[in-house]
């Protein structure tokens, strides 16, 4: 099986479910290491030229003004994904767990979060272990991205938190030993870079809509078997319906079960046999079933925006020399 290679740029919601589902390799593409670098460099360099940067020298919220020594960079970055590991709940299954590490690494990619590329090679390395952080499954706020989650993913890169090992769940330490792994040390703005961000709810949500997919490629086929066995015509799917409201889904919809029919001996046994018309629930098909196929296109195109986009605070942009604090980990596009 090919590994998906992470770019930042390119991840599908059919890849994230590749490897979630079907635990198909991911791997870092060698430019966005270089990108990450880069920004790693800024970050770095703001902190030696003392400069006020939020969440790299600074309190975090209400906290904003309050500034931190640089003696105590690495440990408000250790503290930080503690307090914010607050999840109740049923742990995530499996799956989930995976689609949100694949997310994760992938907004990393872009380098614009300011952490070290051995952040995410870590986060791969927990994947293709499958050594699973444990993450409950409530306490994601959504319009502050998803916070509660992604901090207990970053409590295993540290040591701290809970992991499930083939099966078995365990205290993050001993998994990692188990998996051949060691915690990281974070750096500045590094645990800020982890749990900010919309990891969570786009990659479940890509679990969805490839399962919605999924369910509305099997309705068409069911729909092109109900037609045939109830001996009914072809009629309502052809192309000039189409013309006359063209809807993409619609046409889609109705290209599929005009495929699907084609060559039928069914419907060749009956094809002179005078009849009005079908059933509302036959004719209408592409009708619903291509609404459904639409409405999960405009999903995908959002959510594959999301998943290739930086969704940290504050970015960093090596090229232009500036970190910039905005909003970019506001969950609503989603």
């Amino acid at each position: 099986m090919n590994a998906i290679v992470l770019t930042g740029e390119v991840l599908t919601a059919r890849e994230v479910e590749d490897a979630a589902r079907r635990r198909r390799p991911v791997r870092l593409d060698p430019a966005a290491r270089g990108r990450m670098a880069k920004s790693r460099a800024l970050v770095e360099e703001a902190v030696r030229a003392k400069r006020i940067v939020y969440g790299v020298n600074t309190g975090f919220g209400d906290l904003a003004d309050t500034t931190i020594g640089e003696e105590d960079l690495a440990r408000l970055q250790q503290n930080l994904i503690r307090s914010h590991a607050s999840g109740v709940g049923e742990p995530l299954d499996p799956p989930a767990v995976r689609a949100i590490i694949v997310a994760k690494a992938n907004s990393l990619a872009k380098g614009l979060d300011g952490v070290r590329p051995e952040i995410a090679e870590f986060l791969l390395a927990l994947l293709d272990r499958d050594l699973l952080p444990v993450l409950p499954s409530i306490g994601s706020v959504g319009a502050s991205g998803d916070l509660a989650p992604l901090a207990h993913l970053s409590l295993v890169l540290v040591g701290e938190g809970e992991t499930t090992w083939k099966g078995e769940r365990m205290a993050s330490a001993a998994g990692l030993r188990l998996a051949g792994l060691r915690p990281i040390v974070l750096a500045a703005k590094e645990g800020l870079g982890l749990i900010n961000g919309t990891q969570g709810i786009g990659g479940i949500l890509a679990l969805a809509a490839a399962s919605l997919d999924n369910t509305i490629e099997h309705a068409v086929l069911a729909a092109a078997l109900s037609t045939d066995a109830l001996r009914g015509t072809d009629e309502a799917f052809d192309p000039l319906l189409f013309r006359a409201r063209p809807h993409p889904g619609g046409r889609r919809v109705a290209a599929m079960l005009r495929a699907l029919l084609e060559g039928s001996a069914i419907r060749e046994s009956h094809r002179g046999i005078p009849k009005t018309q079908d059933a509302y629930s036959i004719r209408c098909t592409p009708a619903v079933l291509g609404a459904a196929a639409e409405a999960l296109q405009s999903v995908r195109r959002t959510l594959e925006i999301e998943l290739n986009s930086a969704t940290g605070n504050p970015l960093c942009f090596p090229d232009e020399g500036r970190i910039l604090s905005g909003g970019n980990f506001h969950g609503e596009p989603v």
